[in-house]
């Protein structure tokens, strides 16, 4: 049976929890690979709507396992709160697992985020704030702290007191912060471990032997590909991985078991946070898109800079992750133009550009070279099949797959679970 990767083929915010939670009912397992609560995925089934940040999607599918996999880091004060919040709503959780191998995010990795943006000024990145970029620096430079390691008082406030020997230097002397405690996160911390004990798992044993007794796993990544520490729009990036090679290291699967790789893309494009966007748009469309595709970051609560479709995007993500498949979202927000613009390549010191510049310069300096394509007016929202969505919504989506490189399989035509058109299975 099948292992997937589900991954953002843009900036993220592409609509991925809408698409785990399609498969989460033919899937056994559902794994967060990278990211912490810095990703976000909205999931609406029937009236209900669900704001997901550090969970899986697949919790909220009845005979799914959720995983958080051990390239996640972990805020336990998030975690706990989300899970508190499904249960209240009558969501099972008790299936959930978390690996050992999990960084946690700390007080202190919170506090030097903040402060570091605010020292940054103009220059700053455009991080959430929630410690997610120091607690993978930690992780890097040995000084992190694990899930595993709320189970050994001991082995805990060593590694808080070595994280902590650099981080008070530097909030004291550089940012004029008080010094941080170590007793007061050795203690902190520890209140969660009895909380956290019934979810912590050898998640990596679990899933290769679910693979091997033929079990459907689907690995499920926050962000999106331009936001890959190594192969986005770097330094306007995240700190993980979210490509599929993300998936192996982040959960501890070898690449021969990975199957498919499905991209989730936007019928338009969008971003949170600062960096390059060479289809921005602030004029009346920017505005329509924003507010007709209800873009709001679902963990920032930030509004999403909007444009329209970039195809040299899609084509950099089918390269870079290896994509068999596309699930195009939110097709149904384009309806009511007359002509939709799509990106087909760039101009960059007046030469045209058809693939992404390896230079960070160049893409900054890309503009856009669009190809029109004829809109549509009727609603789409009640379509179930693909010859059911009129004929200049078909010629979009069929110009958006062969520009693009990989077949697009299933298509959003609204947020509920059941608004999507599947044109080939996914499993």
């Amino acid at each position: 049976m099948p292992a997937l990767v589900l991954l953002g083929a843009q900036w993220g915010d592409e609509g991925k929890g809408k698409a785990t939670d399609l498969l989460g009912g033919s899937v056994d397992y559902v794994v967060r690979y990278q990211g912490g609560n810095n990703a976000g995925h909205t999931v609406v089934v029937g009236d209900q709507k669900y704001a997901l940040h550090l969970l899986p999607s697949g919790i909220l599918s009845p005979g799914c396992t959720p995983v958080i996999g051990n390239g996640v880091v972990v805020d336990p004060s998030v975690l706990l709160s989300e899970l508190s919040g499904l249960n209240e709503r009558g969501v099972d959780t008790s299936k959930l697992l978390i690996s050992g191998n999990a960084h946690i995010i700390t007080p202190y990795n919170v506090t030097v985020d903040k402060v570091t943006e605010r020292f940054l000024g103009k220059r700053k990145i455009g991080t959430t704030g929630r410690g997610i970029g120091p607690t993978y620096a930690d992780k890097i430079n040995r000084v992190g702290i694990r899930v595993q390691d709320l189970y050994d008082e001991s082995i805990l406030t060593q590694k808080v007191e070595a994280a902590l020997d650099v981080k008070n230097q530097i909030l004291t002397k550089l940012y004029n912060r008080r010094a941080i405690a170590v007793d007061q996160v050795v203690e902190e911390l520890l209140v969660y471990a009895d909380k956290l004990a019934p979810y912590v798992a050898d998640t990596v044993l679990v899933l290769n032997q679910a693979l091997e007794d033929d079990k459907v796993v689907l690995f499920e990544g926050g962000q999106g590909t331009l936001l890959d520490i190594d192969h986005g729009t770097y330094p306007f990036v995240t700190s993980s991985n979210p490509t599929a090679g993300g998936a192996c290291t982040g959960a501890g699967v070898g690449p021969t078991k990975i199957s498919r790789v499905i991209g989730i893309l936007k019928a338009y494009t969008t971003r949170v946070g600062a960096g390059p966007f060479p289809t921005e748009l602030f004029d009346e469309d920017g505005e329509a898109l924003r507010r007709i595709g209800g873009e709001k970051g679902v963990t920032t609560g930030r509004d999403r800079r909007c444009g329209w479709f970039d195809a040299v995007i899609a084509r950099y993500a089918t390269r870079v992750n290896g994509l068999t498949d596309f699930f195009l979202t939110k097709l149904d927000v384009l309806t009511g133009w007359e002509q939709i613009p799509v990106c087909v390549a760039y101009e960059i010191d007046g030469k045209r550009v058809e693939e992404l510049p390896y230079s960070q310069t160049d893409f900054h300096h890309a503009k856009p070279v669009y190809e029109m394509l004829p809109g549509w007016s009727e609603d789409i929202s009640k379509a179930k099949t693909f010859a059911d969505l009129p004929k200049n919504a078909q010629d979009y989506v069929k110009a958006l797959e062969e520009m693009s490189g990989a077949p697009i399989s299933a298509i959003g035509v609204g947020p509920g679970r059941d608004e999507t058109i599947e044109i080939n299975s996914f499993i």
